[in-house]
């Protein structure tokens, strides 16, 4: 009986396909969370998962689950739902940035070859899961690392392309063509 059970379980695992990830996935929190229900307490857990290419998408996303697994495989989930593409020039940032979420204010500076990533935290492992090798940044306002983690995507979403910038001379050239 043990041989069947055994056998059986080996079977499933082979047929299961063995695809390499696409994505990073890095679990950044994990909370214990209750409701006072008539009996007690109802414990369920709340999973903070950061997800990126390695290249120069990334995404956040955060579930509650009966246990520690479900929750991480929801926000993980809801993670990859809530991709977005960052532009990355020389493995930095294109810009200055800071955005206010919530109660978290997040700045990220574009910073020289060979600085590192200097940041702390929640902003360290977002900025982790991308391309991006050079970067100053700093938390400000608030520790809830949630929030932290949506003002860090909100910043880097709202990044904008060098080649998008108002002020370049190709934009200037165009906008005297047309004036013409």
């Amino acid at each position: 009986m043990a041989d069947a059970n055994h056998s059986r379980g080996r079977g499933r695992r082979e047929q299961a396909p063995q695809e390499p990830k696409q994505f990073e996935e890095v679990v950044i929190n994990i909370d214990r969370v209750s409701r006072v229900v008539k009996g007690g307490r109802r414990f369920r857990f709340k999973a903070l998962v950061v997800v990126g290419d390695r290249k120069n998408k990334v995404g956040v996303g955060v579930a509650k689950g009966a246990d520690v697994q479900v929750a991480i495989a929801k926000a993980t989930d809801v993670a990859k739902k809530n991709m977005i593409t960052i532009p990355v020039v020389n493995e930095t940032i294109p810009h200055e940035n800071e955005v206010k979420y919530s109660g978290a204010q997040v700045l990220l500076k574009p910073a020289a070859p060979g600085t590192g990533i200097i940041a702390g935290g929640v902003v360290r492992t977002i900025i982790g899961v991308t391309s991006i090798r050079n970067l100053l940044s700093k938390s400000l306002n608030s520790t809830n690392k949630v929030n932290i983690a949506y003002a860090t995507v909100e910043a880097l979403r709202t990044l904008v392309p060098r080649d998008e910038w108002l002020t370049t001379q190709q934009s200037a050239k165009k906008a005297a063509k047309e004036a013409k």
